[in-house]
């Protein structure tokens, strides 16, 4: 096979047949977990894709806060191949330098402690789950059964992340999970408090703010005091910051943002670290929350490979040098300013380019946010997500220009005057 092979498969691959015929094979090859797909895409730059009939849309929500720096980044995408031509998979039982020199970097971000310590994933389902054996193996040894998440929550579908995930129509299916995970009122102080009541709880999973919710923040306060108990009470405070961190809300890391600078005993990543290529990690703070499994309780074939640490150091590189995390802040306000404009919304919640946007009731329709999703994409040329039947979420690349977000406003806008004069849409 020459050079060029590879590319020529791909483009084969990607182009032989256009959107209906390849929406037909997707039903014919693939497992229906996700519904049917919205188009078929082919192409990515910045914050703009192309589906397979060559339409261009501006992309708002970036794989779901996961491309961190936009499709086809020049550095990451040179990174990634120079990697993989040097060495590429070589499972754990032996390290590599961008390896090591990731999980220092993270380590350094993060302001952890001496005796602190990262595990990679390939997710961030599977960075929660090692979160939770953690915390399970805590559990075993306080003799604490009690294990607690919040209403509205998401962690992941594996199995265990699933047992910390809220939403019934997610978890009722596959019926009993985890036993001894309880899910408390969100940003509910009183109920924090009585749930640390009898001393018996051995770890707590938060979202600083819950993206899968709607763009949903925790107090400073609520997090503060769960902090305040779990330290108290030898509990172990897990912060999910799959969605938020990496510079998502113009910090590394949310919790960063609390006043009090509060420090979890875990932390999950994923998503927005490797811009697009697969990376998961747990960061336990300290000693004792890195000791609490040893060698051969826990392990991941493709966790923390070459190809994967150097995407996300690429990642950390670009986001420190360009001056991300002050950008993200403002171009995130002007984006918020320009929606909370719009006629039909009703509110905002924006922290950096994390943002999520509440639509105020269309006649014609019970579900306005979905409908609009719909229409934007195939009116407007813009993509978006609804998390609820009101409620979207916007989670663009943290390099989106001033003049993108005006764009996506601008389209933003007018998809949301179709949708008020045409009472609804087709999904």
């Amino acid at each position: 096979m020459n050079t060029n092979d590879g590319a020529a498969l791909t483009s084969s691959a990607l182009h032989s047949g256009q959107s209906a015929e390849l929406m037909d094979r997707y039903q014919q090859s693939l497992t229906g977990v996700f519904g049917t797909p919205q188009a078929v895409l082919v192409r990515g730059s910045g914050a703009r894709v192309w589906d397979a009939e060559g339409t261009e849309y501006l992309d708002l929500l970036g794989g779901i806060a996961v491309n961190a720096l936009g499709h086809a980044h020049p550095l990451i995408t040179s990174v990634i191949s120079s990697q993989q031509a040097t060495l590429g998979h070589i499972s754990n039982l032996f390290t590599s330098p961008t390896q090591i020199a990731l999980a220092e970097k993270l380590l350094a971000l993060a302001e952890a402690p001496a005796g602190s310590s990262v595990f990679f994933a390939n997710s961030g389902s599977e960075a929660n789950e090692a979160a939770l054996k953690a915390v399970l193996r805590h559990r075993k040894n306080t003799a604490k059964p009690r294990i607690l998440a919040l209403e509205g929550s998401f962690h992941g579908r594996t199995s265990g992340a699933l047992s910390l995930t809220h939403k019934p129509a997610y978890r009722e299916p596959f019926g009993e999970l985890i036993s001894g995970v309880e899910f408390l009122p969100f940003n509910d102080l009183t109920a924090l408090e009585s749930a640390f009541e009898n001393d018996d709880v051995a770890g707590v999973f938060l979202e600083p703010i819950q993206g899968e919710a709607g763009v949903l923040p925790l107090d400073d306060a609520y997090l503060l005091r769960a902090r305040e108990l779990t330290r108290s009470c030898d509990a172990l405070l897990v912060c999910d910051e799959v969605q938020t961190g990496i510079g998502r809300t113009g910090e590394w890391f949310r919790h960063h943002a609390v006043a009090g600078h509060i420090v979890p005993d875990l932390m999950t990543l994923a998503k927005g670290l490797g811009s697009g290529f697969p990376i998961g990690a747990l960061v336990s703070f300290g000693a004792r929350a890195s000791t609490l499994m040893g060698a051969g309780q826990h392990g991941t074939t493709f966790g923390g490979n070459p190809p994967a640490t150097a995407a996300a150091l690429a990642t950390l590189h670009v986001i420190e040098t360009g001056g991300l995390l002050e950008h993200v802040k403002t171009v995130g306000a002007h984006l918020a300013r320009r929606l909370r404009a719009i006629p039909q919304v009703a509110q905002v919640r924006q922290f950096g380019l994390h943002i999520g946007v509440d639509l105020t009731p269309v006649p014609g329709t019970e579900s306005p946010a979905k409908d609009l999703v719909s229409l934007a994409r195939q009116q407007h040329g813009l993509i978006i997500n609804a998390t609820g039947d009101s409620t979207l979420r916007l989670a663009p690349p943290l390099n989106l220009t001033t003049e993108e977000a005006d764009q996506a406003a601008e389209r933003l806008t007018a998809a949301c005057q179709s949708l008020t004069t045409d009472g609804g849409c087709d999904r």
